[in-house]
């Protein structure tokens, strides 16, 4: 159901029965009504894979996302069926450390400050202070990044201990949430989302941020508590946010995040490269025929 590379689709094709039905991601009666004897899938994030669905699938053995994202699929139901849910952690990871380099520069540079001198001018990524919240990685990538732009790189992540020797090995020095906010000048969110990770960033981190600080997440939006990120950024001691993805309704009227002017979403094109895209593909491909 996912458009694929065409040397991807012919290696597919060589090994197995592939049917290429784009138009089922707009139909899901007739996405259900295929689904009987399929044995792999490869869905975009539009089309919902959830117990209904699986139900209709009674021999699929897997699912393939090219995204990193997977907030379509519900990764429960897949387990008590025997999906396996097949991604690639390392496709995108480029790709998404390049995008958050380049809204760190944009931000720094079009959201000016007050100099001592009273002048509203613009921010270098050298000699700034960033914060990497998840370990996950792209933020190795974004690690190596900022190192070459001679920013200082921090990092956060509630699943590694600060002893871990990843944190020397990518070069991040650990610390704690509160310490990493009250000393950067830009926070990079990358952490893979959890149910107990549901507003980790909230109250008891946001209000504390260094003044002017921006921020930019490539993570579930789920991660912040809206209340208190629109708090910082309606009061300007958060001076811009860049989330490139954005839960359904979050800036509806009545929401906290409504009208704030500061924030930015884009409709999650951190990841969607044509080199990711390609890396993907091939990962995928790889895996379901190695399980079918």
């Amino acid at each position: 159901v996912e458009p694929l590379e065409p040397e991807v689709m012919q290696w597919l094709s060589e090994r197995h029965a592939v049917r290429y039905a784009p138009e089922l991601a707009h139909d899901p009666r007739s996405l259900r009504q295929a689904l009987f004897n399929v044995r792999a899938l490869i869905i975009p994030p539009s089309v919902a894979l959830d117990a209904q669905v699986l139900h209709y699938a009674p021999v699929l053995r897997a699912v393939g996302r090219l995204s990193s994202g997977a907030e379509n699929i519900d990764l429960d139901a897949c387990g008590r069926a025997g999906v396996e849910v097949v991604r690639s952690i390392t496709a995108s990871a480029v790709a998404e450390a390049e995008f958050m380099v380049g809204a760190l520069l944009a931000m720094l540079r079009r959201v000016p400050v007050l100099n001592a001198e009273g002048l509203l001018v613009g921010r270098e990524l050298g000699g700034s202070t960033v914060g990497l919240i998840g370990m996950v990685p792209a933020a190795r990538s974004l690690a190596q990044l900022l190192g070459a732009f001679g920013s200082r790189v921090v990092g956060y992540d509630p699943s590694v201990h600060a002893s871990d020797n990843v944190w020397g090995r990518w070069r991040v020095e650990p610390l704690p949430l509160r310490d990493l906010m009250e000393q950067c000048d830009g926070v990079c969110v990358q952490l893979a989302y959890f149910t107990r990770y549901q507003g980790l960033i909230g109250e008891r981190f946001l209000p504390f941020c260094k003044p002017n600080q921006v921020l930019v997440s490539v993570a579930h939006s789920s991660l912040f508590d809206e209340a208190a990120l629109a708090d910082v950024l309606a009061t300007g001691r958060m001076a811009a946010a860049w989330f490139d993805s954005m839960e359904p309704g979050a800036m509806d009227p009545g929401r906290p995040l409504h009208d704030i002017d500061s924030l930015q979403i884009t409709p999650r094109v951190a990841s969607t490269t044509r080199e990711s895209r390609i890396r993907s593909a091939w990962a995928i491909a790889r895996r379901i025929d190695e399980l079918l």
